[in-house]
């Protein structure tokens, strides 16, 4: 393990050693609604369907953002022919990839990154080459993939000031692991540059492939029934929220009502088993409310609409003229994807904790789509404004769209990046079928 420093060396070991305690981990996590009980076998590196017999290009997302950014260009890979393998970690990806997988493309949950399960995933699979979006760094896996001679492509690639600053305290084994990327294709300037100290080897900036991906489906029959049933309401929502968040957004709601009577919030939890919480929070604030996972649509006396369900973000940002993106008003979480909603038509605000897509925000604040609000008073004051002034919150969410269009063009300077790498496997497939 020369080179690649002491605390690489003790996670490997350490990793190896947790082997049976890691077994138990998943089954306390299925018990909690964390783990397909029918695919837990995924998580230890066992495959779930049968690898075809060609060669593979593997990608992987962490969660629902990085695998709704890897679909376009999923979509352009498939286009070329080429067998594709998507991995996720979490159960809310997998539903979504289900639906919106095109045809064809095989979905794995990723092992966890334990040195045998990691072994015994990419010896099944065996991939020509993988592409590892944003900033899944899982040590075990880039050893693994290094001693297969898998070249690894950094896709989208993400680090952040606070990343950044805690793999800076470790330089060799930050040096080494970003070493074994053939090379890393950044969304901006600044991770760009953060990645280079780092040590990571040819670094490039092909910008954000989330400003590519389409605007979320949505059912046009539901579509149309809950637009009939909000016509003519103010409409706004609160996406991807996190515990703290709703009680804020509970708060904005009853400061606005007495000046929108027929206000209708939304709150769509960023983990929709959490509904009934929320509906027990809105219950103690005397709020009407109806539930999207009990089947429930909101009447003329609803207040408030709980939209706990998953892969449903497109039909409530299309009813909503503002969205508030979660995980920003609570620290840690950093803010969540706001280019959805801006290409959706909505007017945007965000709170102060979002420094895990600050450059994306920054770049909505300054063209007029989006607002920063510190807190449910502040919230409750922009939504009111923009709400009570359509006029104003249409002009709003055309800057967002504006911002969303000008800031494209990833997804093709990704796609030139890894040409020669393409190009090596495609090669490598006429070879093998001569």
């Amino acid at each position: 393990m020369s080179g690649k420093g002491a605390i690489l060396s003790g996670y490997r070991l350490l990793t190896g050693l947790l082997e049976p305690a890691a077994a138990g981990l998943l089954l306390w996590r299925r018990r909690r609604g964390k783990e397909d009980p029918t695919r837990l076998a995924e998580r230890r590196g066992y495959p779930g369907v049968r690898r075809p017999d060609r060669p593979l290009v593997w990608l992987h997302g962490a969660s629902v953002g990085e695998t709704v950014t890897l679909l376009p260009l999923v979509a352009r890979l498939q286009k070329r022919g080429l067998t594709v393998l998507v991995t996720s970690g979490t159960v809310t990806s997998a539903t979504l990839l289900a639906a919106r997988l095109p045809a064809g493309v095989i979905h794995q949950y990723l092992p966890l990154d334990v040195p045998r399960y990691m072994r015994r995933f990419l010896d099944y699979w065996r991939p020509s080459l993988g592409l590892i979006c944003e900033s899944e760094i899982w040590p075990n896996l880039l050893v693994e993939a290094r001693r297969r001679e898998v070249p690894l492509v950094l896709v989208n690639a993400r680090m952040s000031e606070r990343s950044f600053a805690r793999w800076y305290k470790a330089p060799r084994t930050s040096r080494f692991l970003l070493s074994c990327f053939e090379s890393c294709l950044a969304q901006s300037q600044g991770d760009a540059e953060r990645l280079a100290q780092l040590g990571a080897p040819r670094v490039s900036v092909a910008g954000n492939l989330k400003f590519d991906v389409p605007a979320p489906p949505a059912d046009a029959d539901t579509l149309a029934i809950l637009d009939g049933l909000t016509t003519g309401r103010p409409v706004w929502v609160a996406a991807s929220t996190h515990p703290g968040e709703e009680e804020q957004v509970i708060a904005a709601h009853l400061a606005i009502k007495p000046y929108l009577p027929h206000l209708l919030t939304i709150i769509a939890p960023r983990h929709p088993q959490r509904g009934i919480e929320i509906e027990a929070l809105a219950e103690a604030n005397g709020i009407a409310l109806a539930r999207r996972a009990a089947g429930q649509m909101p009447e003329r006396d609803t207040e408030l609409y709980i939209a706990d369900t998953v892969n449903e973000l497109g039909l409530f940002y299309r009813l909503s003229q503002v969205a508030y993106l979660g995980g920003s008003l609570v620290p840690m979480i950093g803010g969540h994807n706001p280019i959805e909603p801006a290409k959706l038509g909505c007017a945007l605000l965000h709170g102060p904790f979002v420094h895990n897509n600050a450059e994306i925000f920054a770049a909505f604040d300054a063209g007029g789509g989006a607002r920063e609000v510190a807190d449910a008073q502040a919230l409750a004051g922009a939504v009111h404004r923009w709400l009570s002034d359509p006029a104003s919150a249409r002009q709003a969410a055309r800057a967002a769209a504006q911002t969303s269009a000008e800031l494209g063009g990833a997804l093709n300077r990704t796609i030139q990046a890894l040409e020669p790498l393409l190009m090596r496997m495609a090669l490598g497939q006429r070879d093998g079928a001569a």
